[in-house]
């Protein structure tokens, strides 16, 4: 920022580093350089202030593509004065001695040069291209063009003007043709969104399925493997059963054959002991009868000996021969 104090007849000037400075009096040169200080007289001076630097222009140009659309292209072109002295003698940079402000709006004049140049390496390129190689490439394209065309400009050169540099922020349409261009692909979004929605739903579908199906094929395993335990469980009832009957088979036999075999022994023992009494005087039988039934009688209270019993043993007895046998003996 200058600085401009007054003195009465005499004034200080300070200026900014930044700027370069050209001090005149009477119309003559009297000092010029970077950051100056000094005395002046304010009615016979004049004070020329040249900014030294960078600074950056904002641009906003509208044309028609080649397709007959509307274009609105938004570009930083970011410039500096390299020869001070020239560009002073082109455009009035003089000071207002009371305010230290510029008299004339230089800045502004030189803007307007830019924008002009600028705008016109941008229409260059617009209009022979279609929307869409405008809106895919035309960022790129329109840098390097107005870049190379300011550089190269003569109306630049001679005022001691340098691009640093240019920056194109975006190439654009009209909101409804934007809208219309992005529909397309929004679709296509759109579709590939509910195709990633539909592949995720029948993945999940069909893990779904296959853990039904293992759960389904885990309950047949479960149930086939219940089926071939009761299976063997019958089988283990049934030879329980078939070896007990066996048991038991075996058992009565045994006890059959023990039972025949006792009873054959006792029929036999009485075969033979019938056999031997069929031999056996009836003397010997009765006193055998008689001693039997002796021995089973616990007391005896009155024997009857009736003379049809004992007659005819007695008289055998007595004739020396042996005892008839009456019929039916």
């Amino acid at each position: 920022m200058n600085e401009i104090r007054s003195y009465g007849l005499r004034a200080h000037v300070r200026t900014e580093p930044s700027t370069f400075v050209l001090h005149y009096d009477r119309g003559h040169l009297v000092r010029s350089g970077r950051g100056l200080a000094f005395w002046i007289r304010p009615m016979t001076a004049s004070v020329v202030q040249v900014p030294l630097d960078d600074r950056e222009l904002d641009l906003v140009f509208h044309a028609r593509s080649a397709d007959f659309q509307d274009v609105t292209t938004q570009a930083v072109v970011t410039y500096r004065v390299v020869d001070p002295a020239l560009v002073a003698d082109r455009i009035d940079f003089a000071l207002d001695l009371d305010t230290g402000q510029y008299l004339r709006a230089p800045l502004e004049q030189l803007s307007g040069l830019l924008s002009q140049l600028a705008q016109q390496r941008v229409w260059e390129y617009v209009v022979a291209t279609p929307l869409r190689q405008l809106l895919v490439d035309g960022v790129d394209v329109v840098r390097t063009r107005v870049h190379a065309g300011l550089s190269a400009e003569p109306a630049l050169t001679t005022l001691g003007i340098e691009i640093v540099a240019v920056r194109v922020s975006a190439i654009r349409p009209t909101s409804k043709v934007e809208q219309a261009l992005q529909t397309p692909t929004r679709e296509q979004l759109q579709q590939e969104a509910d195709e990633a929605t539909f592949q995720r739903r029948a993945l999940a579908v069909e893990k779904e399925r296959a853990i039904e199906e293992n759960e389904l094929q885990n309950r047949i395993e479960l149930a086939r493997r219940e089926e071939d335990l009761v299976r063997q469980q019958g089988r283990n009832e049934r030879l329980r059963v078939t070896e007990e009957a066996e048991d038991g088979r075996i058992a009565a036999r045994g006890e059959a054959d023990t039972i025949e075999l006792v009873e054959g022994a006792r029929v036999a023992r009485e075969r033979e002991r019938m056999e031997l009494y069929a031999e056996l005087d009836p003397r010997v039988l009765l006193a055998l009868a008689a001693r039997d039934a002796a021995g089973a009688l616990r007391s005896i209270d009155h024997l009857t000996i009736s003379p049809d019993m004992i007659g005819p043993a007695l008289s055998a007895l007595a004739a020396g021969g042996p005892m008839r046998r009456t019929a039916g003996e």
